[in-house]
Parts: structure tokens; C-alpha cells; sequence
């Protein structure tokens, strides 16, 4: 089993940064990928971006290519989303979550564990 724990989330002004971070825990020592997703209200859980375990290769949903990025540090066991240049469309519970596998995947069905969701608020 693997445990995830998110942080970061807050209220920010439109134009402004978050940094989330994802602590894991457990059974970490295999090579799988990992991801960001997120959900706002009365809407479907949606791909944010992903990493490989080696960080050499990144993917971003077209909605946040520009404006954040993806990394992971697997000595400390955590992985960090910085948000830059945010909109209010921004807003939404951030997800962070591991696969059991090494292939980066975008849908939430390919994701085995889960955190419990960190808050992102952005005001216009």
C-alpha cells in the first residue's frame, strides 16, 4: 500500500502561484508513475499532468502547458506541481496520485492510489 498526503493548496489571486507538494509513504520503492489530477464542482475528475519515475519524461493536459510543471523527487518521496500564472478556471480540489506501472497515463481509471485532495481557490 502506498499513502499520499497533499499540501499547498490555498486561495491566490488570478496571475498568482501555488506550489503543491505530495508526500508518500509505504511501499514506495518500486518505479511507478505518478500524477496530478484535479475536480471542481459538479465536474468529472480531470488529468492535470504526470511523471515518470525518473522525471525524464512529462506530460501536461493542454489546459496548463506554459504555466505549471511537474517534478518528483524520489529520495525524499515527494512530488511537487508548481502552478504559475493562475486562473480562476483553475479552481478545483488538486489530486495527487501513483500508478502501478511505469507508463505515464492520463485517464484516473490507470491510478491506483490516491490522496485525500488539497483546495485550490483563485479569484478573479
Amino acid at each position: 500500500q502506498v499513502q499520499l498526503v497533499e499540501s499547498g493548496g490555498g486561495l491566490v489571486q488570478a496571475g498568482g502561484s501555488l506550489r503543491l507538494s505530495c508526500a508518500a509513504s509505504g511501499r514506495t520503492g518500486s518505479v511507478d508513475a505518478m500524477g496530478w489530477f484535479r475536480q471542481a464542482p459538479g465536474k468529472e475528475r480531470e488529468f492535470v499532468a504526470a511523471i515518470t519515475y525518473s522525471g525524464g519524461t512529462r506530460n501536461y493536459a493542454d489546459f496548463v502547458k506554459g504555466r505549471f510543471a511537474i517534478s518528483r523527487d524520489n529520495a525524499n518521496n515527494t512530488m511537487v506541481l508548481q502552478m504559475n500564472n493562475l486562473k480562476p478556471e483553475d479552481t478545483a480540489v488538486y489530486y495527487c496520485a501513483r500508478r502501478r506501472g511505469v507508463q505515464l497515463r492520463t485517464g484516473a481509471e490507470e491510478y491506483a492510489y490516491w490522496g485525500q485532495g488539497t483546495q485550490v481557490t483563485v479569484s478573479s
